[in-house]
């Protein structure tokens, strides 16, 4: 049978100990690899692998031996208890033994969990699994993770306390970054408050939130638009050293600037409009960005941004010889400047 993803979530929680098996495929390794995690748990367990009630089996073994999950299914465990085989990264190559032992699957048996790359319709291990009276198959897709999901994942890491803003901050969280980044982001945020019983705040996930070159960008934006020009020069070249070039600086700028424009233009105000930008910014850097948008005004936010309109045009100019990366540290510096006038 196939599951959708609303009954996907469930089943992975709580997966049936009577079922045949499981096919959990994808084009996200990591993804498909944290719900095989989640599921295998829930249906064996935390002493499962001591206990020799899970088997594990590359897929790419079944070729060279058809009759290798069979036996294992059929296999008798020396502890009491429901017990699986894991068959990882499985291709149709796999298929024939699969299809088998699929068929010859009795009550009492280990469960089948396959997990396999993204797979076609026509696929004979997918039609097989969703065929099956008593087997299901659940295709994991590049969504962004739902609500229960992230609450799911705070709950399992010991997180509670959780303010409503906080939730809001973490969700954002979890879309930016990859599932296993989130995962471990989680996972030290759990260690950090470790102890802590006080309620987990905005300040506590920016000290544990990975640093990327997107927080080095954010760094030099803010730099400028508070007009501390001596600091842009040694950012700019922190960002060139990690790949960034000037098109990409120049277009994070904009984006910058267009949100202050967006909250310093607001017919109630900055501190109105900062309420009204999706997604919605919190903690400190709701602050910054209010104070910045305060200081600035909706007049010199246009001039910023047409200067940085112009330093993109001439970076995309095809007769443009200078270096992109001195043309927009120059444009960095004459807004720092223009921030700091009267």
């Amino acid at each position: 049978m196939k599951l959708s993803p609303r009954e996907a979530e469930g089943y992975f929680a709580k997966p049936g100990a009577d079922k045949t098996g499981l096919l959990i495929y994808g084009a996200d390794a990591m993804r498909v690899a944290l719900k095989r995690q989640q599921v295998l748990a829930a249906l064996l367990g935390p002493q499962a692998e001591e206990e020799m009630r899970l088997t594990r089996m590359p897929g790419g073994d079944l070729r060279g031996d058809p009759a290798l999950l069979l036996d294992a299914v059929k296999a008798v465990g020396f502890f009491p208890g429901p017990r699986a085989v894991f068959v990882e990264d499985a291709t149709e190559t796999a298929a024939s033994s699969i299809l088998a032992a699929l068929e010859d699957w009795a009550p009492g048996d280990a469960q089948i969990i396959v997990t396999a790359g993204q797979l076609k319709p026509s696929s004979k291990i997918r039609k097989a699994f969703e065929g099956h009276p008593a087997a299901y198959a659940v295709g994991i897709y590049d969504d962004p993770p739902s609500r229960a999901e992230v609450e799911r994942v705070l709950a399992e890491s010991g997180m509670k306390n959780v303010p409503r803003d906080v939730m809001s901050a973490i969700s954002e969280l979890a879309v930016s970054l990859s599932p296993g980044d989130f995962a471990q982001t989680i996972e030290k945020l759990s260690l950090y408050k470790r102890g802590d019983s006080t309620d987990l705040t905005i300040e506590d996930i920016e000290a544990c939130a990975p640093r990327s070159t997107e927080a080095a960008l954010d760094d030099v934006l803010n730099v400028v638009a508070e007009g501390r020009a001596g600091e842009i020069g040694p950012l700019i070249r922190r960002l060139q050293a990690q790949g960034t070039n000037g098109v990409t600086l120049c277009i994070g700028a904009m984006r910058h600037f267009r949100t202050l424009y967006a909250c310093a233009s607001d017919p109630g105000g900055a501190a109105q409009g900062i309420g009204k930008l999706r997604p919605p910014v919190y903690g400190k850097r709701r602050d910054r960005i209010l104070r910045q948008a305060q200081g600035w005004g909706a007049a010199k936010l246009q001039t910023a941004l047409t200067v940085l309109t112009d330093t993109d045009l001439a970076l995309r100019s095809a007769g443009q010889t200078a270096p992109a990366m001195a043309l927009v540290e120059r444009a960095m510096i004459r807004l720092a400047m223009l921030a700091r006038s009267r």
